[in-house]
């Protein structure tokens, strides 16, 4: 199978020929790094330098895609290169491939020849010393860190500037992406709050109004109708202020509304006051000392969302709502008469985001939710109010230390 060599890059297309056309210039003027009658030149044709110097250009072409091919094809063509005249272009081409090794190359490369060349600039310059006893003996350490130990300690500074800035605009990516994440998340935790506070503020009202405007029209009797009215315009005086404290909520700086108290505990016997005036048996049990405020809110919701959807949905008979405190946690619990009945069909439309919200509420607090039908006692007793099929909510809210008093 025939190997696909890589496509050089259209920059080291232009480098090498730059280059190729640089050393054949210097060739045509005869001008050459070393005369004729050095001791060195072993080839002291003119035209001998053209052979390094094309496998340099040639080599150029690889200084991406190959870097480390092109390194170490590029030192026998230097080497070679030595032997010959020489060529200024040759010289030029091989530092150029020596700093594009570190710069392109794997990072092991990149960190092994940058102490590659400076020991061999050291060895350069320590041992024609020792060995001639001159200082121009000196220069040839100074041509080979020109040549090898410059170019590399240049790539090798780039290539970190390079890598500090892949970093710097990562590590930036990441925090856009990170700080898109809160937003979104905040706003999507923002409007399942606001959904939880409007359905639980308005539905109570709205229920009761639906409930007694079906009462009188359903029934043709003159002083039911007026009490039905009457409900009816308590319940949208009431949930019209609810509604008015609810955009006092979502304007910030309006300077119209006044800041809406959080509900707490203290609330639940006018809240069950009001269901009672629309219709319900209510019995409230409630025992506790003073709670954390996000719990107290949670439990004041979950008895309004319960008490709105027994107003719609619950048969006829007791509603009770008890909530007890234990030492580290708050139970809250109610029950109401579900089906066994004739009338035991929903008394008003409803869309299961009350019980959606209740959950919601009790698992930012981390803690436990049920709602559900409990199969009773008696079976035989369906019929009856006290043996009926009860719905049954149960919430355990718990409360961190130290916050109660």
């Amino acid at each position: 199978m025939a190997v696909r060599l890589p496509r050089p890059h259209r920059d080291d297309v232009r480098i090498a020929a730059a280059g190729l056309f640089g050393g054949l210039f210097l060739y045509a003027v005869g001008l050459g790094t070393r005369p004729a009658g050095e001791p060195i030149v072993l080839w002291p044709d003119s035209r001998a330098l053209l052979v390094p110097l094309v496998v340099m250009a040639g080599c150029e072409l690889l200084r991406r895609t190959g870097p480390r091919t092109a390194l170490l094809v590029g030192t026998v063509a230097v080497i070679a290169d030595l032997f010959t005249r020489g060529s200024l272009a040759t010289l030029v081409m091989f530092t150029d491939l020596v700093y594009a090794a570190v710069l392109y190359g794997p990072p092991a490369s990149a960190r092994r020849i940058p102490w590659i060349t400076g020991l061999l600039t050291v060895a350069g310059t320590i041992a024609p010393v020792a060995v001639w006893r001159e200082p121009e003996a000196l220069l040839i350490g100074v041509g080979v860190g020109v040549v090898a130990l410059a170019p590399a300690a240049t790539g090798w500074i780039v290539r970190s500037h390079r890598n500090a800035a892949d970093a710097a605009r990562l590590r930036a990516e990441q925090t856009a992406l990170l700080a898109e994440m809160d937003r979104s998340q905040a706003v999507t935790a923002e409007r399942a709050r606001m959904a939880r506070e409007l359905h639980d503020m308005v539905a109570n009202h709205l229920s009761a109004i639906a409930i007694h405007s079906t009462a009188a029209l359903s029934l043709d009797d003159a002083d039911t109708s007026k009490e039905a009215l009457g409900v009816i315009r308590e319940n949208s005086v009431a949930g019209l202020a609810e509604m008015r404290r609810l955009i006092g909520i979502l304007r910030d700086s309006s300077g119209d509304t006044e800041p809406v108290a959080a509900p707490t505990l203290d609330g639940l016997g006018a809240l069950v006051d009001h269901a009672r005036a629309n219709g319900l048996d209510v019995h409230l049990d409630c025992t506790h000392t003073s709670l954390p405020a996000p719990v107290e809110m949670a439990a004041y919701r979950i008895v309004q969302e319960s008490l709105t959807n027994a107003l719609k949905h619950a048969s006829p008979g007791r509603v009770t709502v008890a909530l007890t405190q234990r030492e580290h946690a708050l139970d809250v619990r109610v029950t109401s008469p579900f089906g066994g009945g004739r009338d035991s069909g929903p008394r008003a439309p409803g869309s299961g985001a009350g019980l959606v919200g209740m959950s919601e509420r009790v698992a930012l607090l981390h803690g436990t939710f049920e709602a559900g039908p409990e199969e009773p006692e008696d079976p035989d007793g369906l019929e009856g109010l006290e043996g009926g099929k009860t719905w049954t909510v149960r919430a355990t809210l718990p409360i961190t230390e130290g916050e109660t008093e």
